[in-house]
């Protein structure tokens, strides 16, 4: 049995809709095509723990070829198509790839890169492919659940080479039970999807909306805010996912005070901290929808945590507790608990936790350590067992013997109405070893502020260390394809 087993063992004949996109794909036409491209994979020699690439943007390729190369024995690397050459080249060298499912619209940017041996298959390919009787009889395939890698997930490079995080067939249908369990997914639930399928969070809307017999709604335009809300209003989506900058966007730069989305039952955010003045908005303007704060990181399959939202008000800025089947300690250096209030590193163990990183045994054992993974991310715990997380380990600034969460500075900081988004990092400074530098996007549709305006409004809500030194105005904050900061650019 694979992970794509698991994924439709409920699902895998029923006459319903699973993918809309330009075109509506019932799940026993979704999972034809996957037997279809597993079977066809065996028959051209790639063989069980091969590595498979895929590149391709959110689209019915993507997901057909993703379970199918799964269900095939083989691991699949899904990969950003908008990498750059030299990481492709790394990550193709580094994984000696056996195939390439890939869009035909990317090839061309990458055909010197893939040598003669590596079979190619684009949509076209697929296209000309019959099920045959062999296929359908073929059974499934035996594989270790606990430690076959199905997936390999490259983290992006902003500060080094991408690191190959392997996640096993168990990890992942782990992972998306507990993802289930604590969202309450079900059947009719169906959700509008605008993050990436080659990111861990993408991933897992996948995953779990397919397992439960959902439905999802891709749209790649999130460019175009409005039309995510439309989507949301045509097809009754009952679920919305995004990164901090998702919501930032929409309760910025779109019409979700206005609209009726009446069929919302949830909304889900991860991938970085949204400030806390936007989580109140967020909830003044989808009033009666259950808003759920989560955290995780791709080393653990996607998620660690979650905030229930009758919570919300209470623990404003909590990342909650662990889902089921996982544990999050916070210790301080000798791996003790830390104290109420004091900070120290999140630690996770679980079913979820990667096997390690892909050809990297020493960077493993730095992350994983007596089964626990350490997420280099600084938090403190409240008196009934809440995790806030501080900062990253390595974003801390340390200013004239002080050490500052540049996560405290950005949150008062986007309070500011004409304020869309803020960074904060620390620059080398002669006297204080670091001094605070502010990164600021303004609301082109509201009164403009300035660099003295910023500094006063800070000087008026934070100890004097604390305030920025520097202000940069930007139109927007550099962003990896998963719409999370990229701070090394900052720098």
């Amino acid at each position: 049995m694979t992970f794509t087993d698991y994924v439709f063992e409920f699902s895998s004949g029923l006459n319903k809709t699973a993918i809309i996109d330009k075109k509506n794909i019932s799940y026993s036409d979704l999972y034809y095509k996957v037997l279809m491209i597993s079977h066809n994979i065996k028959k051209i020699n790639i063989v069980k723990e091969d590595k498979i690439l895929l590149i391709s943007e959110n689209s019915p390729f993507f997901i057909e070829s993703y379970f199918g190369i799964i269900k095939s024995g083989c691991t699949c690397v899904p990969l950003n198509p908008t990498l750059s050459k030299n990481d492709i080249e790394y990550i193709i060298n580094s994984c000696n790839p056996k195939g390439i499912f890939i869009e035909k619209r990317f090839l061309d940017n990458m055909r010197n890169l893939i040598n003669k041996d590596i079979k190619i298959v684009t949509e076209e390919t697929l296209n000309n492919l019959l099920l045959d009787k062999e296929c359908t009889n073929s059974g499934e395939e035996e594989i270790d659940l606990k430690n076959s890698v199905a997936v390999i997930l490259f983290t992006s490079g902003s500060t080094a080479r991408p690191k190959g995080v392997m996640l096993t067939h168990h990890n992942l249908c782990h992972n998306t039970n507990s993802i289930i369990e604590y969202l309450s997914l079900n059947r009719e639930d169906r959700i509008e999807v605008v993050l990436p399928f080659y990111y861990c969070f993408g991933t897992s809307l996948l995953h779990t909306h397919l397992r439960i017999g959902g439905s999802l709604v891709i749209n790649n335009k999130f460019m175009f805010p409005e039309t995510v809300l439309d989507d949301i209003e045509k097809y009754e989506c009952t679920g919305f996912a995004g990164v901090p900058s998702n919501y930032q966007i929409l309760l910025r730069k779109s019409s979700i005070k206005d609209r009726n989305l009446k069929s919302l039952r949830y909304v889900a955010q991860a991938g970085g901290r949204l400030p806390d003045s936007f989580i109140k908005e967020l909830k003044q303007a989808l009033v009666g929808v259950d808003v759920f704060i989560m955290y995780g990181q791709t080393e653990a399959t996607a998620r660690l945590s979650y905030l229930p939202p009758n919570m919300l008000d209470e623990k404003m800025g909590s990342i909650g507790k662990g889902i089921p089947g996982t544990l999050l300690k916070v210790i301080d250096k000798e791996g003790k608990e830390v104290k109420v209030d004091d900070i120290g590193e999140v630690v996770a163990l679980g079913e979820n936790i990667m096997k390690g990183y892909f050809n990297d045994e020493e960077e493993t054992k730095k992350v994983i350590r007596n089964g626990y993974l350490y997420t280099g991310d600084l938090a403190t715990v409240d008196e009934d067992g809440y995790i806030y997380i501080v900062a990253r380990e390595k974003q801390i600034i340390k200013s004239g013997g002080n050490r500052i969460s540049p996560k405290e500075i950005e949150n008062i900081i986007i309070q500011i109405p004409s304020v869309i988004e803020a960074a904060v990092i620390g620059i080398q400074d002669d006297i204080l070893g670091e001094a605070v530098k502010a990164f600021v996007v303004l609301n082109d549709e509201v009164l403009k502020v300035d660099e003295k305006y910023i500094i006063e409004y800070c000087k008026d809500k934070l100890p004097s260390y604390k305030v920025p030194k520097y202000v940069v105005f930007l139109e927007g904050l550099p962003k990896n394809s998963s719409g999370k900061v990229m701070m090394g650019e900052l720098k």
